[in-house]
């Protein structure tokens, strides 16, 4: 298989050598998808509720709801105490998750009965989330190169309907979600976990993704791809990973 070069993307990697590369792990939010504009998200999450809202009482709402604490957004400013058990768990139990993050909505007086509900269904929606610009590219070309790929994600539910949705699935050889593995990243274990899973020792892997969390696969002895944060839809820096994967370094 080609070589990884080494280098400062290329965490825990001796300078000296280069390493193969024979599978990929991702990571999902941040990495090949990302959630809705918060904006849609709220207007399409009242309209679930039969409420029409207008671009400016949305925009006051979507500001409020990501302070609160949204899934696949920036962390909550606060969690209230009676949330905290849950919020702990979120990435473990699918119900802990559930709560969590409708509990957080429900802290914003929005006006819109359901609403909680509805903004909670839109992440289980694959209408809800937007691969980014070169997911699908960079997916066919890893499987057209016989390199086999798992995504390692903090999740609390399954994202594999998601994948179906858009035409992925087959472009995917295993999942390693922290809800059904029992732990999380940069816990070492999931990224060995999704390892095992694929059959190729850690040291000829790259694990690609957007946060520390994801760096922590070093741990496991994986080289890691960190990539910079990006829009909806947009081009994220991924094709990046083609280059690793032939043993260039990116462009």
């Amino acid at each position: 298989m080609p070589d990884v070069p080494s280098g400062p993307a290329h965490a825990g990697s001796d300078r000296s050598r280069r390493r193969p590369v024979e599978a990929v792990l991702f990571d999902f939010h941040g990495t090949l998808a990302q959630v809705e504009d918060p904006i849609r998200w709220v207007v399409q999450g009242a309209a679930a509720c039969g409420v029409a809202l207008d671009r400016g009482r949305a925009t006051i709402l979507a500001d409020r709801l990501l302070t609160a604490g949204r899934a696949g957004g920036p962390l909550p400013t606060r969690v209230p105490p009676h949330l905290a058990e849950v919020w702990a768990d979120r990435d473990l139990y699918p119900p802990a998750h559930r709560a969590a993050y409708t509990g957080l909505a429900a802290t914003v007086d929005s006006g819109v009965d359901g609403l909680a509900e509805a903004l909670y269904e839109r992440l289980l929606d694959p209408d809800g989330w937007l691969p980014y610009a070169d997911t699908a590219a960079t997916l066919r070309r890893l499987r057209s190169a016989g390199v086999p790929v798992a995504v390692v994600s903090n999740i609390g539910f399954d994202i594999r309907p998601h994948f179906a949705a858009w035409g992925f699935t087959d472009l995917v050889d295993a999942w390693a979600l922290s809800y059904e593995v029992g732990r999380c990243k940069p816990d070492p274990a999931i990224f060995l976990r999704a390892c095992g899973m694929l059959r190729v020792d850690p040291q000829r892997v790259l694990m690609v993704g957007d946060t520390p969390a994801d760096a922590g696969a070093v741990r496991a002895g994986c080289a890691t791809l960190v990539l910079p944060a990006a829009d909806p839809g947009r081009a994220n820096g991924l094709a990046a990973v083609l280059d690793l994967a032939a043993g260039q370094p990116p462009g």
